[in-house]
C-alpha cells in the first residue's frame, strides 16, 4: 500500500509543480508581450520586486522538483543494481542541488 501512495504522491508533485511552471511561464510571456520592459534597468526592476522575485524563486523550486521527481523514477525504473543506483541518484542530486545554489544567487543578486 505504502508504494502505490508514494507512486501517487509524486505523480502529484509532478503535477503541481508543472502546472505551476506553466502558469509562471504563460503570465511572464503575456507580461512581457503586453509591456515589455523599455530597457535592463526596468527589466531588473521588474523582476526585483519582490512579488516576482518569490514567484520566480518558487518557479525554480518547482523546476528542479519537477526534474528530480522525473529523473529519480527513471533511475529507480531502469538502474537495478543498487550501488550504481545511489550513485546516480547522488551525481543528479548533487547536480541539482548545484544549479539550485547557482539560481539562488543569481536571484540574490537582483534584489
Amino acid at each position: 500500500m505504502s508504494r502505490q501512495l508514494s507512486g501517487f504522491r509524486a505523480w502529484m508533485w509532478q503535477r503541481a509543480t508543472a502546472f505551476y511552471l506553466a502558469a509562471y511561464i504563460v503570465y511572464v510571456l503575456a507580461r512581457l508581450i503586453v509591456a515589455p520592459p523599455a530597457d535592463h534597468e526596468a527589466l531588473k526592476t521588474w523582476m526585483g520586486g519582490l512579488g516576482m522575485w518569490l514567484a520566480t524563486a518558487l518557479f525554480f523550486i518547482a523546476l528542479l522538483l519537477h526534474a528530480w521527481i522525473g529523473v529519480r523514477d527513471v533511475i529507480l525504473d531502469y538502474i537495478q543494481p543498487p550501488g550504481l543506483r545511489l550513485a546516480v541518484l547522488a551525481a543528479v542530486f548533487a547536480f541539482l542541488l548545484t544549479c539550485g545554489l547557482w539560481v539562488l544567487s543569481i536571484l540574490m543578486g537582483v534584489l
